[in-house]
């Protein structure tokens, strides 16, 4: 009997604010939601951008002056919205009018007369030019002349051409949220993004693990971009640029791998199967894929599956830039046709645009399969039965589009309509489209989608994308479509693209509905979505996500009444929990899991038999299973 895997627990941080509970959701769909949903929104956007503070349960302005809710958002609501979703970058994360540069000049002397200079011996280059002699004025200081001349390299600063990006919001900061030293900032958002997929599932981790063996366990997170900060990467490749030193860190820190190793050393403690899979911007969905993989096969039980991406930094400008890929200020200001440009509408999927927009974020799910979220009486939030991944085939140019999109999506709606029938995919699914906000995806995409539409009989397909709001994130784009996703399904509401006045003539749209205002599904919950995404170098994926409906629909036919009923009970405890959690977020409470150099396991310590190993910590032992797979090729 195949397993389902269910998610049971989701988490991680964008534009849009903090995404257990369907916070960032709210956030994109803030227009549509009713008073007490907008307020409390509002109020926990207000605490982690450090705008009021919580004393005693109660909401309080920085002066200490007590805030009811209403009170809140009329003070403070203009600010939040401004200082979340896609804007200006903010200057204390990168000046975009002063970016650092250096700049190349010669220097000879004037009227014909040699080039002096005054400098300490220690500052003198190794090994000495050919053409500089120098002369000892003191112990310490020399004096250089040049009579041909010198090169030199001097600070500068330049105005970006990209001015706009996804950034978390406003005054948050994840380093802060736990003792994250020297940690590149991809990796303080997978701590706390992981963190929080954990808790939002409302069971602690002590308690899964009494349900599982230790190689029952899985994690699957990456970065695409690696880790480009000063603690990563970036300090590594520019330390000698800028005569300094190299860190032990930098290195090591900086690994596209380390989202993965984080979560495992400082958050889990987990001694299960691990990996940091990429596929360009399809990143997510390639973990996903594994993931849900482990689980069907039995190989896992519990996985979480992620990625954190942190690229708002000026390489990751120029280098997109220099691709002609991103949305510039004098681009938005051709489209707009006013000297005047609003940041907040940089990225425009399916509209009139110009390039994406980047991003940050941090996208974690935590999977379950069926049976241990029955026993546990996990809270189902959704289910993905697949992921479907396709090359592109030969290529000339390794950023076009490609056939392998067209094989990824129309293997997902075949899937889909043998799980849940023709009737739940025609009348009841929307689709989460890659939508990069670049004038080639919206002609390719539409078209992709308007064809899968057709072949399969479906007609006005509603299609939404969650990069107008968040703006492109790379590794975790498709996982910021996945939890917007999940958010469709608990308030049976598609976010419209309202980043756009009007569709773009060129888009494909016979078969679509592709709004520019909030949707709303009507009486019937909307029953299934199609995560779709598209990477540089033929990376296409395609995601089937059922709603939690379909998903428990599935489980009472597979339990039956008395076990389903019994599950729904085990739940209430669960829900309770994860509301308390939420609680604790809301007024700044984020509970932080990191465990640096606890619990370590003494190796010495194992107790090893032919049959199983016993590891330390672990309640249940890790037994070798039987495989009798090749027998048959011996005998």
């Amino acid at each position: 009997m195949s397993r389902l895997p269910v998610i049971v627990g989701f988490g991680g941080y964008n534009a849009a604010g903090r995404s257990s509970a369907h916070h960032a959701f709210r956030r994109m769909v803030i227009e549509s939601l009713d008073s007490q949903n907008r307020q409390q929104t509002l109020a926990g956007l207000a605490v982690m951008m450090k705008l009021v503070k919580v004393v005693d349960g109660q909401y309080r302005t920085a002066d200490d002056q007590p805030l009811t809710l209403a009170e809140l958002e009329t003070r403070y609501a203009q600010q939040i919205i401004d200082g979340t979703l896609i804007r200006r970058i903010e200057k204390s994360h990168l000046d975009v009018d002063a970016a650092p540069w250096q700049k190349n000049l010669n220097l000879t002397g004037t009227a014909g007369k040699p080039l002096e200079f005054i400098t300490l011996r220690k500052h003198l280059p190794e090994p000495l030019p050919s053409d500089w002699i120098v002369e000892e004025l003191n112990a310490t200081d020399v004096q250089v002349t040049l009579y041909d001349g010198c090169d030199i390299k001097v600070d500068s600063f330049r105005a970006l051409p990209v001015k706009s990006a996804g950034q978390l919001p406003s005054g948050f900061e994840p380093g802060e949220l736990y003792a994250s030293r020297f940690h590149p900032r991809g990796l303080q958002m997978a701590i706390v993004g992981a963190t929080d997929a954990l808790r939002s599932t409302g069971i602690e981790w002590s308690t899964i693990l009494e349900h599982v063996a230790p190689d029952e366990v899985a994690v699957y997170s990456s970065s695409i971009m690696s880790q480009l900060d000063e603690n990563g990467f970036g300090g590594l490749m520019q330390s000698r640029l800028k005569g300094g030193r190299v860190s032990a860190k930098q290195l090591a820190l900086g690994l596209n791998s380390m989202p993965a190793d984080f979560i495992n050393a400082y958050v889990l403690g987990s001694v299960g199967s691990t990996g940091s899979i990429t596929g360009a911007c399809a990143s997510f969905l390639y973990n996903l894929q594994k993931g849900i993989e482990q689980i069907s096969a039995g190989k896992a039980r519990v996985v979480i599956v992620g990625t954190s991406e942190a690229p708002i930094n000026q390489e990751c400008i120029d280098g997109y830039g220099a691709m002609g890929a991103l949305a510039t200020e004098d681009g938005l200001r051709q489209i707009e046709g006013s000297e005047q440009v609003d940041f907040r509408r940089a990225s425009r999927p399916f509209g009139q645009n110009c390039g994406f927009t980047l991003a940050e974020s941090c996208q974690y799910v935590v999977l379950m399969d069926d049976a241990l979220a029955m026993e546990l009486g996990a809270d189902i939030h959704g289910a993905v039965p697949d992921v479907f991944i396709n090359a592109d085939g030969f290529k000339k140019s390794i950023s076009a589009p490609g056939p392998g999109n067209y094989l990824t999506m129309a293997k997902a709606v075949a899937s889909a309509m043998q799980i849940v029938g023709e009737d739940s995919v025609r009348q009841h699914s929307f689709v989460h489209a890659h939508g990069s906000s670049t004038p080639a995806n919206r002609v390719t995409e539409s078209a992709l989608l308007d064809r899968t539409a057709a072949t399969f009989g479906i007609s006005n397909w509603p299609v939404t994308a969650a990069k107008a709001y968040l703006g492109h994130s790379l590794a975790s784009a498709s996982g910021d479509q996945l939890i917007s996703a999940l958010g469709s399904f608990r308030y049976n509401l598609i976010p419209g693209i309202k980043t756009i006045d009007a569709i773009a003539e060129d888009v494909h749209q016979q078969h679509l509905h592709i709004a520019t205002a909030d949707v709303s599904s009507g009486s019937r919950p909307l029953e299934l979505c199609f995560i779709n995404s598209k990477g540089f170098g033929g990376n296409n994926a395609s995601a089937v996500v059922l709603a939690p409906c379909v998903a428990e629909r599935m489980l009472r036919k597979r339990y039956g009444a008395e076990r389903f009923a019994a599950y729904c009970a085990r739940r209430e405890q669960t829900r309770a929990a994860a509301d308390a959690y939420d609680q604790r977020a809301l007024h700044g409470q984020f509970d932080i899991l990191y465990n640096f150099g606890n619990n370590q396991i003494d190796d010495q310590q194992l107790e090893m038999s032919a049959e199983q190993i016993q590891v330390p910590g672990f309640s249940r032992p890790l037994v070798f299973s039987r495989d009798s797979r090749y027998r048959d090729m011996l005998d």
